[in-house]
């Protein structure tokens, strides 16, 4: 889904890794043909495209639900119909005498009238929305495969690992008993280590605003606020720990638009789950606790 994603299995049986390295792969590719955007053939792509799907794959039944479930907890910050703000930087950008000052008000005005995941219909037997709308499932879709993986892992007897397919989710703790440890990037410098996250039977995703971005001045990125139609600045980068990365990864992404004071709330809603912080100024804080 555009992402780099590793694994690496430790067995005492080679044989057994190989073949759990093999299963590991074959889900994620089944998962690439439901979820990605990079893929002709893949569900989303034609419910894309035509505006409904009979019959869609169970995955993308279940995944969509997960999506409505955080887009009522975030009061809609997390929106995956934000895929036509991203098309139209996308095509603004991509001209060779793109104004620095991003899309018009008016090409802008148009996009956000394509946003409201709340149009979205989802069934079991058929998922439709109003022609000119579409979907991007980027910001869940990794911490859903990642989720996927570790069922796989743990129904052949995997206690103990962490994965990192997009997402990182620890299984167990370590063979010595401690805690996994995961790296928070640097924004302002990516090639190093910011801070460091301890884990035991959770998952850790970030969202900020460096990852992608369309102009070199970094004004617009792949973050979009489906309200404004704008990409955040109150955050440098937001990291979610969460029970499972499809958690972790939908609120990484709608965090990136809320207030301090909205994620406590959304936190405290879910009852676990905390979120680290590194503001515009380059200050740190953390929400929540477990």
């Amino acid at each position: 889904m555009g992402a780099v994603a590793s694994l690496q299995i430790h067995h005492h049986d080679r044989s057994v890794a190989r073949r759990l390295i093999e299963r590991a792969v074959a889900e994620t590719q089944r998962l690439e043909r439901v979820f990605s955007l990079y893929r002709e053939d893949s569900a989303l792509v034609s419910l894309n495209r035509h505006g409904v799907l009979v019959a869609p794959p169970q995955d993308l039944v279940d995944l969509l639900g997960e999506c409505r479930r955080h887009f009522d907890l975030t009061g809609g910050a997390f929106d995956p119909t934000v895929q036509a703000l991203w098309t139209l930087h996308r095509r603004h950008f991509s001209q060779a005498d793109a104004a620095a000052e991003g899309p018009s008000q008016r090409a802008l005005g148009e996009a956000r009238g394509k946003i409201g995941f709340d149009r979205v219909s989802i069934g079991r037997d058929r998922i439709a929305f109003p022609r000119g709308m579409s979907l991007t499932l980027n910001g869940i879709a990794q911490g859903y495969v990642t989720d996927r993986i570790v069922d796989l892992l743990r129904s052949e007897g995997i206690d103990r690992s962490i994965v990192d397919m997009g997402e990182s989710r620890a299984i167990g703790p370590k063979p010595d008993g401690s805690a996994w440890r995961v790296g928070i990037v640097d924004p302002r410098q990516p090639s190093r280590v910011a801070d460091q996250l301890e884990m035991i039977n959770q998952a850790a995703a970030t969202s900020g605003g460096y990852g992608f971005r369309f102009d070199a001045a970094g004004a617009f990125n792949h973050l979009f606020d489906p309200v404004t139609g704008q990409s955040p600045k109150r955050y440098l980068s937001v990291t979610t720990v969460m029970e499972t990365a499809t958690a972790a990864d939908a609120l990484s992404t709608a965090f990136s638009l809320m207030s301090e004071e909205a994620i406590g709330m959304a936190l405290r809603s879910e009852g676990a789950g905390r979120a680290h912080l590194i503001l515009a100024e380059g200050r740190s804080s953390v929400i929540g606790s477990g």
